[in-house]
C-alpha cells in the first residue's frame, strides 16, 4: 500500500455491500450531481455514510467497511466511480472534502423509539406530494410550505412527534423503503421506526435512514 493510500482508503470487503453503497451514492447523485459524502467509522467494522439530500433532511446508510481516517468527506460522484472497480482491497476514496460538509450530523446513541409506521403509508404520501409540488413548484422546487407542512404525528405514552413532508421527500427520493413488487420483502421490512434524540428526530427504513434536526436552524418540534 502507497504512502498516500495507507493515509486516507476505504475497505469494503464484502460485495454485498458495495452495492449497497453503490445504490446509495447513486440516489445521492440523482438529488445532486456534486453532492458530497461523509464516511464515519462505527466500531470496529462498520462505516456510516452520510448525505444532505438538499431538504435540509440527512440521509445515511450503514455498511460493514473500513475507512481511514475515522472521518472523511469526499466527491460522491468519486467516490462511486471508484467503487465501481473496487473489490475487497483497499482502495483510494478521492480528494478529501471535508470543508465542503456543513453542520453536525446525529449521535449513534440516545435515541428513543416511538413507534414503527408502514412503509406504504409514507410512499403515498410522498407520491401525493410529488403531485402538488408539480402543480404549485417552481424552477427552484416544491414551495416552502408544502415542505415544511406536518403531514403525519406518530404518537406513543406522552409524545406527539410530527413528521415534515421534507423527510419523507427525502426518504422517498433515497428509495429506503421497499417497493411493494419487491416480493422478496416482508411486511415487516417495509415498516419505518420513528426515534427521536433531544435535537433529531429520523426514520430508520430497510435500506437506509433519514435525519432532520429539531433545532432552531430547521424548527421541527415534540410537544
Amino acid at each position: 500500500m502507497t504512502g498516500a493510500l495507507a493515509e486516507r482508503s476505504v475497505t469494503v470487503p464484502d460485495a454485498r455491500d458495495r452495492d449497497d453503497l453503490s445504490t446509495f451514492l447513486t440516489h445521492a447523485a440523482r438529488l445532486d450531481p456534486g453532492s458530497v459524502v461523509r464516511l464515519r467509522r462505527r466500531g470496529d467494522s462498520h462505516v456510516v455514510a452520510w448525505i444532505e439530500t438538499g431538504f435540509d433532511v440527512l440521509a445515511a446508510r450503514v455498511i460493514r467497511a473500513r475507512v481511514l481516517p475515522s472521518d472523511v468527506t469526499v466527491a460522491a460522484d468519486g467516490l462511486l466511480s471508484a467503487l465501481r472497480s473496487a473489490g475487497p482491497a483497499p482502495f483510494d476514496p478521492g480528494f478529501g472534502m471535508d470543508s465542503a460538509w456543513r453542520g453536525p450530523v446525529p449521535p449513534d446513541a440516545g435515541w428513543t423509539h416511538v413507534d414503527d409506521v408502514p412503509g406504504p403509508v409514507f410512499v403515498e404520501l410522498a407520491e401525493r406530494g410529488v403531485a402538488l409540488a408539480r402543480e404549485h413548484g417552481t424552477d427552484h422546487g416544491p414551495p416552502v410550505s408544502l415542505l415544511d407542512q406536518d403531514v403525519v404525528t406518530v404518537e406513543a405514552d406522552d409524545e406527539a412527534v410530527p413528521v415534515s413532508m421534507r423527510m419523507i421527500f427525502a426518504l422517498n427520493a433515497m428509495k429506503f423503503v421497499p417497493t411493494v413488487s419487491d416480493s422478496s420483502q416482508s411486511a415487516d421490512d417495509a415498516r419505518v421506526r420513528v426515534r427521536i434524540a433531544r435535537s433529531w428526530i429520523r426514520l430508520d427504513a430497510r435500506y437506509g435512514s433519514v435525519f432532520r434536526s429539531r433545532g432552531a436552524t430547521i424548527p421541527l418540534m415534540v410537544s
